[in-house]
């Protein structure tokens, strides 16, 4: 009668020494894991957080608001590189900053009408405008998406300092019998250094309408009275880099 009942006891004191230890390990690995996928999981197109780079060319639209300032269009625009970041507030709502480098080069059409910055006509010549940019913006997403971008529509406001101002202009045949000659003038006072203005967006993953619309003015007031005020929108697309 002891064998039987000493039998069953000595056999669960065994088993119970033995899973103790595999037990315990496997509260340590529960204690450790967890941390290190949740902030894997926090990162991504659709997470809590995210970042890219982006790059597009938008061409200038519009007219000039008066005489003496014809452009030739689609060659006159904006080329742009950056940096988005994405903060997700709501399933649907987002909110974030582009940081970027832009440059605007305005290409100037050789007519008699011509007044900016001359009546000097020239083979090719251009107002460049290169800036650092910061546009911050709220995005609202829709569709059926998961860890991706998805649709989405941006609303931004934007505001620049202009590294470099420049007027290029080259001609042919060139002073001193030379086939061209080339002038570049740099740092022009005539030129605003803080451009800011307006924009949206419309995206599909990394394919991206975008227009912007400035509402600084382009020149200073030491510019001469008879330039016209530059067309004000840019409207192109941007390609995601990610």
């Amino acid at each position: 009668m002891r064998r039987r009942i000493l039998l069953p006891a000595g056999l669960g004191l065994a088993l119970l020494l033995t899973v103790r230890p595999e037990a315990q390990a496997q509260r340590v690995l529960l204690r450790v894991d967890p941390p290190a996928d949740s902030a894997k999981a926090r990162y991504g197109p659709n997470r809590a957080f995210y970042r890219h780079l982006y790059l597009g060319y938008a061409p200038v639209v519009g007219q000039a608001d008066g005489p003496g300032a014809d452009l030739r269009y689609f060659k006159s625009a904006e080329f742009f590189v950056g940096v988005r970041h994405k903060y997700r507030l709501t399933r649907s709502v987002a909110a974030g900053f582009d940081v970027r480098y832009a440059r605007l080069a305005y290409h100037l059409q050789q007519n008699s009408q011509k007044l900016l910055p001359n009546s000097s006509q020239h083979h090719s010549e251009s107002l460049v405008v290169s800036q650092l940019q910061l546009e911050p913006y709220v995005r609202v997403g829709f569709g059926r998406r998961g860890n991706v971008i998805g649709h989405f529509v941006d609303v931004t406001g934007w505001g620049g300092w202009a590294l470099a101002t420049s007027h290029h202009y080259e001609d042919r045949p060139g002073t001193g019998g030379s086939k061209r000659t080339v002038v570049v003038e740099r740092d022009l006072d005539y030129v605003r250094r803080w451009p800011f203005g307006l924009g949206a967006r419309l995206g599909s993953g990394r394919y991206v309408a975008t227009a912007r619309y400035r509402l600084s003015d382009t020149f200073t007031p030491q510019a001469s009275p008879t330039y016209a005020e530059l067309p004000r929108w840019v409207v192109g697309l941007e390609l995601g880099l990610f």
